[in-house]
């Protein structure tokens, strides 16, 4: 096989290199980062000495990383939800005794005023918000929900639904 331009043969330092590496357990990303070598060759040389790669830690490696990864969305979900409330709080600040701040710019500068209503503007930005947040609340907690099991809960109440129905239903003797 030809060489392409910028590489180099593999030498017999190489081949010990991979097996002294691979001996100590290194996986063959760090391998090829230590000798220089592309991960390609690496593997090329690993079996070609027979040698193969555990691959029980990148399993494990990657476990974690979902957990960590959903453990993530569960917090950003529960942020979500937090802003959310926090929204619907503002919405109905105008019900308490505190009334709504509104704040605006006029001639005089920056203006704050109680009222005890909340603006339509106000009213429409905020319900935008909220119902943004709780959107990507939904959306994030789907990624972690098993699609299946709300079907499932739907079909096996029906079941026993009718179940009960049908427990609870007259006798028929069959006399006409």
């Amino acid at each position: 096989m030809a060489l392409r331009r910028g590489q180099r043969r593999v030498t017999d330092e190489d081949r010990d290199q991979v097996r002294a590496l691979h001996a100590e357990g290194l996986g063959r990303n760090e391998i090829a980062r230590r000798i220089g070598r592309g991960s390609r060759t690496v593997s090329v040389l690993a079996a070609e000495m027979g040698l193969s790669f555990d691959r029980t830690h990148t399993a494990i490696a990657t476990e974690a990383r979902v957990i960590d990864a959903k453990a993530r969305r569960a917090a950003l979900v529960q942020r979500a939800y937090t802003r959310a409330e926090k929204i619907y709080d503002r919405l109905e600040a105008d019900a308490g005794p505190a009334g709504y701040d509104f704040t605006a710019t006029s001639v005089n500068g920056i203006e704050t005023k109680n009222l005890n209503h909340v603006p339509a503007q106000d009213e429409r930005a905020l319900a935008l918000a909220a119902g943004a947040h709780l959107a990507q609340a939904a959306k994030l907690e789907a990624l972690d929900g098993d699609p299946g099991l709300d079907a499932a809960r739907s079909m096996l109440g029906g079941l026993a639904e009718g179940l009960r129905r049908i427990a609870e239903a007259p006798e028929d003797t069959g006399e006409g």
